[in-house]
């Protein structure tokens, strides 16, 4: 005998004194898989379209936002493994459709009705430098990622959008956020993290020749019409300087904490110290120095050089009344993983320690909010 039930059927049919698994019980499992780049349940957000049993065999319809989204194998595989698990059922079979036009507008008005303002119960660190090629992108996918490893929810918004490199560092060049309608973008997932960069939009090698109030736009429309969930921390990486992207980030989010990252050098320290009093004007907190390319150790004999100097780190932590989190080498390993878009923190070797003790620094200094 088939038994159908269709998703708005809330009654157990009889069974003639066999107990079979029932609708509400595929469905409560269900609750258990998340949509990974939305991070809510796949029944809360009318994903789950139909629900077929047959004996001990449950067949489920799920439509996902996008055709052909890139996580469609995990949601697939999460269902069947939470549906296996009720007792009465040998065999799930899932069937993967797309939501319509409609469907994933209403979706994107559920998201819009539910989206709290900007980063409320998420700590926004901000990552900025004097001047660029410092590492200041590759220390903040770094520590996201580092963050994401320890265990936390993090997103990554990569606001300097003239000079992006976000995507390449990741590893995400060629792939595209999807928006659910004008003023719903998904952010891409990588390596666990959440992330949102212009490098996204935009092809690699061509110049974008804007203007301020263009640049603010893109920056309004990370901040607003970016669907990122629930997050504990979201790093923040700036475009180099003390120009208007850095000065706007600074005063809308005044509870954010700054990580400052320079080299050795003394002409990057005294620019770096522009912008570290720059953030101490607007009041926002410094929480540390990142010290990058610090120094360079022989792989044969272990010798240390200081190829770009030392000391002036130090004394501009005095002068700023901060510290230094972490001094990070120069490794040809680090420049390696990075050019084919593999952070460096995902190596538990002496790579990826720096980054791992930057993040238990950040999270000691700012706990999440919950």
């Amino acid at each position: 005998m088939i038994i159908y039930y269709n998703i708005n059927v809330n009654k157990k049919i009889p069974t003639g004194g066999i107990e079979l698994v029932t609708k509400e019980q595929v469905l409560n499992a269900l609750r258990k898989v998340y949509d990974p780049e939305i991070g809510r349940s796949i029944v809360d957000l009318d994903m789950v379209k139909n629900i077929h049993i047959e004996g001990d065999k449950v067949t489920i319809d799920i439509n996902l936002t996008v055709k052909g989204c890139p996580l469609q194998d995990t949601i697939k595989k999460d269902a069947i493994k939470e549906v296996s698990k009720l007792e009465g059922v040998s065999e799930v079979i899932v069937n993967l459709g797309s939501m319509t036009e409609e469907e994933r507008q209403n979706l994107a008005r559920k998201l819009s009705g539910g989206r709290k303002p900007i980063f409320e119960n998420t700590r926004v660190i901000v990552v900025g430098s004097g001047k660029g090629g410092v590492g200041k992108s590759t220390v903040a996918v770094n520590l996201a990622v580092a963050l994401a490893r320890l265990g936390f929810k993090v997103g990554l918004l990569d606001a300097d959008v003239l000079g992006f490199s976000v995507p390449r560092l990741l590893g995400i060049v060629d792939e595209r956020p999807y928006a659910l309608d004008e003023h719903t973008i998904l952010p891409l997932e990588r390596f666990g993290i959440k992330v949102i960069s212009m490098g996204n939009f935009a092809d690699e090698d061509t110049p974008l020749i804007w203007r301020g109030p263009l640049l603010s736009g893109v920056l309004d429309q990370f901040f607003n019409d970016v669907y990122w969930g629930e997050l504990d921390y979201l790093v923040l990486d700036l475009p180099p300087g003390t120009g208007d992207i850095p000065l706007t980030v600074m005063q809308k989010l005044p509870e954010s904490k700054f990580v400052l990252v320079t080299t050795p050098q003394a002409s990057a320290s005294h620019v770096a110290g522009r912008i570290g009093y720059m953030a101490k004007k607007v009041n926002l907190e410094i929480i540390g120095i990142v010290e990058n390319m610090s120094y360079f150790e022989c792989p044969n004999c272990h010798q240390r050089y200081n190829i770009f100097g030392e000391g002036e780190t130090e004394k501009l932590a005095q002068d700023l009344g901060t510290e230094i989190l972490v001094k990070i080498p120069i490794t040809v390993k680090v420049r390696e993983l990075s050019d084919v878009g593999i952070p460096p923190a995902l190596d538990d070797g002496p790579e990826g320690l720096p980054y791992i003790e930057l993040a238990e620094k950040v999270v000691e200094k700012v706990r999440p909010i919950k």
